[in-house]
């Protein structure tokens, strides 16, 4: 096998391969991993540990990872005067399947984040961030256990594709007057701009990808959340090729809200009119225009004729239910009632605020793990920062990489593994066996160091 960063690739292990959207993985697989800066080094070490005895526990002996280390981040910095190497993403692509700590931001320009970087070079194009509680981690909301969500948020597209232009510079000056004198638009002269991109491609893959996953873990629902009622062209739009995607591609196991309004008025009423059908699933009918009107009626009948054979007679109950929310809407849903959300499918703005803000009921980032997927590669990381202060003192929660590791493990299809980590971390915070950051929110918890927390960890196992 080849060299990456001058390191001899382990000849003890197999590469994963990927077969359209499967991955085939070898009972030794070969998995990249980056421990990351500032506390990533303590974080990683415990977190390697976890995963190699739940493998073992699982497989006794029949499977196990064979770890290679590659560079991001200090360390590369330090070692080949880069942030990011071409041969660590080399190694990603080769390998498909990787996992990291938290990496710092270089200060000064250039890169402007390693973590975006990856994403783009190799187009990891889905944010993937379950959220969910373990008992007895303190929390600020009365019913954190309410809370089991998994957010796909659109990693390449929006204001984050980066296509942006400083206030007062030539680019940005032409914009604006491409803007006003061309299309008629009143943009101030001083502004900066930002373009935000968003496309068919970009969203159905994303939307593809949280549906499978939906269908694949029995999941009751995908919802899209967009803030289409004013961006009408791309987050409205965002909404409606999801909406177009989920019948295109999986019409015998979706059903839409819309769709089940008009099932079910059926189902109480087998005699009941199109007509009669419209105004009841469009409570403004009487005020709509005719033409509007109409286009009702005619959903209706088009939504019967295709449908009312597969999903009708209460069988819609039994579908994957595709819905849509509006942005500021799902926060203060996913706040009051969050158990009737299970999958999000997001632009990536709203994705990066709503992830944040749902780990922040189950015990905050540092219980939060992480995945950026795209159709050959995935990586596996930690979604909280490096806090430098705290490095190579052994105290912080290990958790985050710990879960991102229970993702891995599930994509590569080793569940074992994964609910074994799930149950061992469980009964250790269960025992309030905790590190620093619970410890000091917790009554009679006992204060452990990060390896310490990684050792009960694996006693529980």
């Amino acid at each position: 096998m080849a060299r990456f960063n001058g390191i001899e690739v382990p000849a003890d292990g197999q590469k994963i391969t990927v077969d359209g959207m499967k991955l085939k993985v070898p009972d030794r697989p070969i998995i990249p991993f980056i421990e990351g800066d500032g506390t990533g080094r303590d974080i990683w070490l415990a977190s390697q540990r976890v995963f190699d005895a739940a493998v073992e526990k699982a497989y006794n002996g029949a499977r196990k990872i064979i770890w290679y280390e590659i560079f991001a981040g200090e360390k590369a910095f330090n070692q080949f005067g880069e942030w990011l190497t071409d041969d660590s993403v080399k190694a990603i692509a080769e390998f498909v399947v990787a996992i990291k700590g938290p990496l710092t931001t270089p200060v000064g320009g250039g890169i402007r984040s390693l973590n975006v970087t990856l994403r783009q070079v190799l187009d990891l194009y889905a944010c993937v961030r379950p959220v969910r509680y373990f008992d007895g981690v303190p929390s600020p909301v009365r019913h954190p256990e309410r809370v089991d969500v998994v957010i796909f948020r659109e990693n390449t597209e929006d204001v984050y594709a980066g296509v942006e232009f400083a206030s007062e510079t030539e680019r940005a000056r032409e914009i604006i007057s491409l803007l006003n004198d061309k299309y008629g638009y009143k943009v101030r002269n001083d502004s900066g701009i930002g373009i935000k991109p968003i496309s068919p491609t970009g969203t159905k893959r994303l939307v593809r990808r949280a549906i499978n996953y939906a269908l694949e873990f029995n999941k009751p629902s995908v919802t899209l959340v967009h803030k289409g009622n004013i961006m009408k062209f791309t987050e409205g739009a965002f909404r409606d090729w999801g909406y177009e995607l989920a019948r295109e591609e999986f019409r015998k196991q979706i059903v839409t809200e819309r769709e089940t309004w008009i099932l079910d008025n059926r189902e109480k009423n087998p005699s009941i009119s199109e007509e009669e059908n419209a105004r009841m699933i469009e409570p403004g009918f009487e005020q709509m225009a005719d033409k509007q009107r109409q286009a009702a009626i005619d959903e209706v009948r088009q939504t019967l004729a295709a449908i009312w054979s597969t999903h009708g007679n209460g069988e819609w109950k039994n579908k994957l239910l595709i819905k849509d929310r509006i942005a500021d809407s799902i926060f203060q849903q996913i706040l009051i009632r969050p158990d009737e959300y299970s999958i999000l499918a997001t632009p990536n703005l709203n994705g990066d605020y709503l992830s944040d803000a749902a780990a922040a009921q189950v015990g905050g980032l540092g219980m939060a793990p992480g995945a950026n997927i795209g159709d050959r590669a995935a990586v596996f990381e930690a979604t909280h920062g490096t806090a430098p202060k705290y490095a190579d003192k052994d105290v912080i929660n290990p958790s985050s990489v710990i879960l991102s590791g229970v993702m891995m493990f599930e994509y590569m299809g080793w569940r074992e593994v994964s609910e074994k980590i799930i149950s061992a971390l469980t009964e250790t915070i269960r025992q309030k066996r905790v590190t620093y950051d619970l410890h000091r929110q917790m009554e009679g918890a006992t204060k452990l160091k990060t390896s310490e927390f990684a050792s009960a960890i694996i006693e529980n196992l």
